[in-house]
This record gives structure tokens, sequence and C-alpha cells, in this order.
């Protein structure tokens, strides 16, 4: 081994990241002409109900590569940084194909998002942005309120890596022969939660969260998540004949007791057991290396049809 090779060795063995190889971002493009709206065949909720992260996302991931660009200069370890910067990357493109998804698959089956997309905007915009509530944080409280940001991105990217693993495992879609695209969507975004798993704790942990506020935001952040998603499951739903009469709301025990239900055909995961996979979060001994396989991941995107027409794409730029 040469000098170099093993001064490599050296600094990435003393580094405080947990990502053992470099992150790639992949510039992927899906093509929706094709992609029914009930995209599970015979399986309306749970197509609206997945339907709905489309529109969770982009806002969100938008607000991470903000954040993450904001702590960048605050980041002393190398391949930490070098870490963050591939996340931001990869989050980036996260946000551009879902919100592709909006575009060119949702509106085009008139589904009307504006609602659902303005309160995500609202929540990273205004009530979690520099400023909250237009409100200007004073300059000896900027770093704590950024590093209490970076403790919520943790429990955010923890249940990523929680439905990562859960698309990547579904075998159930590919039985009843749900939509291809939309699928690879899942999983390689999936795929690429699971790979950076550990990039958000380890960022809070560099900066000086600590295992109490990381354990209190948790309890903020997976009942805010799990009422976003089905408030807005719910505002599609009433969008369709088939459910409107039922008048969905995140208010009402019907879509919690249906989600329950559907779940049982394999179609989406129950809410007791996302509930249940926080546990692990909760220990002083969390780490997010043992919460998937990046090698599981590796293989999906190695195999991903948008994963290998980006990498095709890059051999000729």
């Amino acid at each position: 081994m040469g000098i170099l090779s093993i001064s490599k060795f050296a600094r990435k063995s003393h580094s405080v990241s947990h990502t053992v190889d470099s992150l790639i971002p992949r510039k992927v493009k899906f093509d929706w002409m094709d992609t029914p709206l009930e995209w599970i065949p015979g399986q309306p909720f749970a197509s609206h109900f997945i339907n709905e992260i489309n529109t969770i996302l982009p806002a969100g991931e938008f607000w991470f590569c903000r954040l993450y660009n904001k702590a960048l200069p605050l980041v002393t370890d190398e391949k930490l940084r070098e870490d963050v910067q591939m996340f931001i990357r990869q989050e980036a493109m996260h946000a551009r194909a879902h919100g592709s998804a909006i575009k060119e698959y949702l509106k085009a089956h008139n589904v009307d998002t504006d609602r659902n997309s303005q309160i995500m905007d609202t929540l990273f915009d205004q009530l979690l942005g520099d400023a909250p509530l237009g409100l200007n944080m004073p300059k000896v409280l900027e770093k704590r309120w950024l590093i209490i940001r970076l403790g919520l991105v943790e429990t955010i990217e923890h249940m990523t890596c929680v439905l990562g693993n859960y698309v990547l495992r579904n075998k159930t879609w590919d039985e009843v022969g749900a939509d291809p695209v939309l699928l690879d969507l899942l999983r390689w975004h999936g795929a690429e939660e699971v790979e950076h798993r550990s990039v958000a704790f380890d960022l809070y942990q560099h900066l000086g969260g600590d295992y109490l506020s990381r354990y209190y935001l948790s309890l903020i952040a997976i009942p805010a998540i799990l009422g976003i998603w089905v408030d807005g499951a719910a505002n599609f739903m009433s969008q369709d004949p088939q459910f409107a009469a039922k008048k969905p709301s995140a208010f009402k025990p019907w879509v919690w007791l249906q989600w329950a239900k559907e779940s049982k055909t394999g179609h989406l995961p129950h809410p007791l057991w996302l509930i249940g996979q926080q546990i692990s979060y909760f220990s002083p001994w969390y780490n997010p290396v043992k919460e998937g396989s990046t090698e599981e991941a590796l293989a999906y995107l190695n195999h991903s049809p948008a994963a290998k027409r980006a990498q095709e794409m890059m051999k000729y730029s």
C-alpha cells in the first residue's frame, strides 16, 4: 500500500463519519407518461396514501439542503464534510424527482396538489426557517436553532431509512403488477436513504447535539410526520369519487383505521409497526449503521432503471 493510500485510510479511520464509502449523487429522470393514478392495481387507498409522499418531500428535502449548506462551514472533519456535500446533492435530486411526479404525474391526472404543497412550504419556510414566523433569531441563539433543526432532520432521516428498508423489501407490489416507474422512484429514493443513513446522525453529534434534545425532538417530529402524511392522503382521497362520500380527514378515525386495515394486504406499512420501528432511535446507544444494509441498497441502485440511465449519462458527459 502506497503512502497516499495509507494516509487516506488513516484519515477515514479517525473520522467521526460512519459512512464507509463515498456517497454517489445520481441524476435520475422518470417518464410518467404511462403511470396510472391507481398505480397499485385494485388498491386505490394505498395508491393515494403513497402518492401523498410526493407532496411531502420536495419542500422538506430542499430545506435539508439549505440547512446543511448552513452547517457545512462548521464541519471540521474531512470525511464528514464530503458526506454532507454528497448528502445535499442526493437530497436535492430527491426533491426534483418527486417534484416532477407532482407536475408530470399527479397534476396530469387532475389531482389538486396545491393545498398539500402549501402546507409543507409553510412548515419549512416559515416555521422552521432561519427566521421562524418572521422573527429574527438573536445571534447568540443562531447555532442552537441550527442544531435543533439538525436534530429534527436526524429523526426524519431515521424514519426515511425505515421506509427505505420497507420499499426495498416489499415484494407484494411486484406480485400484483404495480407500476414499475413509481416503484423505481420509491426504491431508488429508499435505497439512497439507506445508503446515507448515518450522515444526519454524524453531523448532529459532530456539532454538539445531545441525546436528551434528540429524544424530545423525536417526540415532536414522529407524530407530526404521521399526522401530515394522513392529512395529505385524506385530501387526495377526498378528490376521488370512491372515497369522497366518507369526507376523509386526519381528524376522523376512518382514515387511521383504514390505514391499519389496508396494511394487512401488504401494500402499506402498519402505523403501529412504523411507530415500533422508532424504538431503537430512543436508545442512548443508537447507531444508524445498524438500521439498514448499504450492500442491499447498492444492490438495488446497481439495477434501478433510473439510476442505471443516470450512470450511463455520466459516462458520456
